[in-house]
């Protein structure tokens, strides 16, 4: 550049820094856009600096506020090597802007980095303005009589086509996503691309009109660019987008500092316009703008933290419930696996009892056998002490017999392999039998056995006979041998009450007591269990396996009934009580 030209740019200069109002309004336009974008850029990057949308948007802003600083260089200094240094890079730098913003909104929307082949054609579309900055493709004179430069046709044609292209670029990239998103991310990718979209239409299409006035003549006076600087104020709203979606859906991953940047950023753009402010009506309205933007702020900032606080103290609380759930899901499934394991236990238990039992069951037989032939002298005549002595090995051997036999009801119980045989009865029948059974045994033992029936006959029950005969013959035995004096009592009649205790239809109700040794409060759980006997028994010398009750229990359930034992305590007798339903 000769002498001449550089004094002619210094003079052109020296009268655009004469209007002084033009040049409030640079200042206005420029330094608050570029203290919010950066402002926004660096927190949201310093959040987190490996995110690879924060160090984007950090890239986004820092290409704009060196653009607006290039071209505040130019509006504001005398030198010209400055000025036309500066207005060569705004070209490179227009197209990086639009291409970091294509690839911000790709990054944020997609939540992944662009292919390679992206990558390489977004390469490419930067390629030329790189190449073109430095030539006369892109200044080639400047012009005195309107103190501009004269840009090249083909590379300002150049950037504002790789504009145009990329805003519609974006438009489809967040329509096509929008489709298949969810609510709150299609919320987001819209308020995105209205927040994109406006900044770089605006930045576009004011230096477009600029730039297509000066070529048609419309412009002549420098102080008409101020259109160009309108567009600047996109970023201010492109910034607030962000910032709203960083204080709606933690866009980001960002809960405060965004809120804080944009009431900031608001107060500083609002203050600022005093720098260019004449009217004194307009100062005192300005400056209650900037009061209610600093109170309200102030109290934006307080509700945003006390919602984070209650999201975060609820966060904590949803973690800590995961983490509980995680933690009961891992006892219940070692849980699972060990009760597997019990009740292949359990099955192998039950088995061995059973081949037990079966092996056992054998040898005491043939005694019972040979001894029922001793008794009957068909191996000679017998003293009386033979026979007694007879008479203790008969016992001890139906004990034994009574003991294998619990044992395989028991086993085949357990295991499932009992079949119930359900038809109709009337159950006065069943038990007008186990009366007359065991008649002899309490007659044997002194006491008596009563058999109350119901006044009417009752209705017919649904029972698999035989189990049913063999738990009410348990209960009237069991009550006999438990008893010294006195007798035992069987009733059978409709129950009409409806305890807890109750089958839950209509049913009958058994009753078997007696006038026996009674069971104390603290016993009667357990006596249902197997192996269980009552602490009195030892003093009566009664023989008795402990698996009887359990196996009237078991019979009982399966046939759809309940029952259960009463008593007032020690010495006043015991009931029990079986109930089941009627067909």
């Amino acid at each position: 550049m000769n002498f001449n030209l550089v004094t002619q740019v210094e003079t052109c200069y020296s009268f655009i820094h004469q209007n002084q109002d033009f040049l409030r309004f640079v200042y206005y336009s420029h330094i608050p856009t570029i203290f919010i974008a950066l402002s926004i850029g660096i927190f949201v990057f310093l959040k987190d600096t490996s995110a690879l949308v924060n160090r984007l948007l950090l890239g986004i802003a820092i290409t704009f506020s060196l653009w607006a600083s290039f071209d505040l260089a130019i509006w504001n200094y005398y030198d010209s090597r400055l000025i036309m240094f500066a207005w060569s890079l705004l070209g490179i730098l227009n197209v990086l802007l639009f291409i970091l913003s294509l690839y911000f909104v790709y990054a944020f929307i997609e939540r992944k980095d662009v292919r390679l082949r992206k990558k390489i054609i977004l390469g490419l579309v930067l390629l030329p303005a790189v190449l073109m900055t430095p030539t006369s493709f892109n200044l080639i004179n400047f012009d005195i009589a309107n103190c501009q430069a004269t840009e090249g046709a083909y590379f300002t044609g150049y950037y504002y086509l790789v504009g145009f292209f990329i805003a519609l670029w974006i438009i489809f990239l967040a329509f096509s996503n929008c489709i298949e998103a969810k609510n709150n991310s299609k919320r987001q990718i819209i308020l995105l691309t209205i927040g994109v979209e406006f900044f770089l239409m605006s930045f576009f299409a004011t230096g477009f009109l600029n730039s297509y006035l000066v070529g048609a003549g419309f412009i002549t006076d420098v102080v008409s660019f101020e259109i160009e600087q309108y567009g600047l104020f996109g970023m201010t709203f492109f910034m607030g987008m962000l910032a709203y979606l960083i204080v709606k859906y933690r866009a980001f991953d960002i809960k405060m500092v965004g809120a804080q940047a944009l009431i900031v950023g608001l107060i500083v753009l609002v203050a600022s316009q005093f720098a260019f402010i004449q009217n004194s009506t307009n100062k005192i309205l300005n400056g209650i703008a900037l009061f209610l933007i600093t109170v309200f702020g102030y109290v934006l900032i307080k509700s945003i933290k006390r919602e984070v606080a209650q999201k975060d103290a609820l966060e904590v609380a949803n973690y800590e419930i995961g983490e509980r759930k995680d933690q009961l899901q891992k006892i219940s499934d070692h849980l699972a696996v060990a009760n597997a394991k019990l009740k292949e236990l359990d099955t192998a238990k039950s088995e061995f009892v059973s081949i037990v039992a079966h092996q056992l069951q054998g040898p005491p037989t043939t005694v019972k056998g040979y001894t029922m032939l001793l008794f009957e002298n068909s191996y000679g005549e017998l003293t009386p002490d033979q026979k007694e002595i007879l008479q203790k090995i008969y016992n001890a051997n139906e004990q034994q017999i009574a003991f294998v036999n619990d044992l395989l009801n028991v086993s085949r119980l357990e295991s499932g392999r009992v079949v119930f045989a359900f038809e109709d009865c009337q159950i006065e029948n069943v038990c007008q039998e186990v009366v007359d059974n065991l008649f002899i045994k309490s007659k044997n033992k002194g006491l008596y056995l009563d058999y109350k029936k119901a006044d009417k006959l009752l209705p017919k029950i649904s029972v698999d006979i035989a189990k049913i005969r063999e738990a009410i013959t348990n209960l009237v035995d069991n009550a006999i041998k438990y008893t010294k004096k006195g007798g035992v009592s069987l009733t059978v009649k409709i129950c009409n009450e409806n305890n807890n205790n109750c089958v839950d239809s209509r049913h009958v109700r058994i009753i078997v007591s007696d006038t026996g040794i009674g069971i104390p409060s603290t016993e009667i759980p357990h006596l249902f269990s197997k192996f269980s006997r009552g602490k009195d028994v030892k003093r009566l010398n009664a023989g008795g396996t402990g698996l009887g009750l359990y196996v009237v229990k078991m019979i009982v359930n399966g046939n759809k009934g309940k029952v259960w034992i009463e008593s007032d305590g020690e010495g006043k007798g015991t009931k029990f009580i079986m109930e089941l339903p009627i067909v």
